[in-house]
């Protein structure tokens, strides 16, 4: 237990309690401590100011012996790519890191009430990964049956995998266009095109969670030097052994 306690520990703040909060209430959902029905997104009980289902939406997933590899690999996914962001290219800006996840946790809760759309898990974890593989586009990964590609080209692989294999690739493409929307507006447009910063950090976050300055950042995660065209390949490992999944909508390394 301490060595488990050691590991959470060491593990970045936002990653740390956005996996164990996905674990937290899809096992409260799973063994009926709380009714899942109370924890997914629906428009008419958050007319009636039920806004936890915002955030609950995206921590909650369906467990059942169909679903229960696919939440393992949601998990990895979360674990793996958001430790890689916090600990790169936001290791000393906690707040920037907090409202990157903010802004798309809003921008997945639209699209999903847009489409109809309850558990946000798939695309918000997608959008994340989508983040990391732009910021480290030449990252070599390996995907099924040991073939090789930059990383830029992941999102889209597992889009077309899933699309061909399960019928599926809306969860995908959702998380896809949050994952554009935030990286073209946050670093993209200002920083290549040379527009104006039409994102930034609330001053509230940054009072909260105030950018680090020397020492260990991270709140006492060592920080990581964020990867280059020259930074080794990263394996993949699981990204072609499943079916990433279509979500589950009303009606329908």
């Amino acid at each position: 237990m301490s060595d488990i306690g050691n590991w959470f520990r060491s593990v970045p703040f936002f990653t740390r309690y956005w996996f164990a909060g996905t674990i937290g209430f899809t096992l409260l959902g799973r063994f009926g401590l709380v009714k899942p029905i109370n924890l997914i997104l629906l428009w008419e009980p958050l007319k009636r100011f039920q806004i936890w289902r915002l955030v609950t939406s995206v921590l909650y997933y369906p467990l059942s012996p169909q679903t229960g590899f696919h939440f393992l690999i949601n998990l990895y996914f979360l674990y793996n790519y958001s430790r890689r962001l916090e600990e790169s290219t936001y290791t000393a800006k906690p707040a920037d890191y907090c409202f990157m996840l903010i802004f798309n946790c809003i921008c997945c809760v639209i699209l999903g009430l847009l489409g109809d759309v309850y558990f946000l898990m798939d695309p918000m974890v997608l959008s994340v990964l989508y983040i990391w593989c732009q910021l480290n586009k030449d990252v070599i990964v390996t995907f099924w049956f040991g073939t090789r590609f930059k990383a830029m080209y992941l999102p889209w692989v597992l889009l077309a995998f899933n699309l061909v294999i399960n019928g599926g690739g809306v969860m995908e493409l959702f998380g896809i266009l949050v994952g554009h929307l935030y990286f073209f507006l946050m670093f993209k447009y200002p920083q290549e095109l040379g527009g104006p910063a039409l994102l930034q950090t609330p001053g509230f976050l940054k009072s909260i969670f105030p950018d680090q300055y020397g020492g260990v950042h991270g709140f006492g995660v060592p920080p990581q030097r964020a990867a280059t065209a020259n930074a080794p390949r990263a394996d993949a490992g699981f990204f072609g052994r499943h079916n990433w999944g279509r979500g589950y909508t009303l009606g329908g390394n």
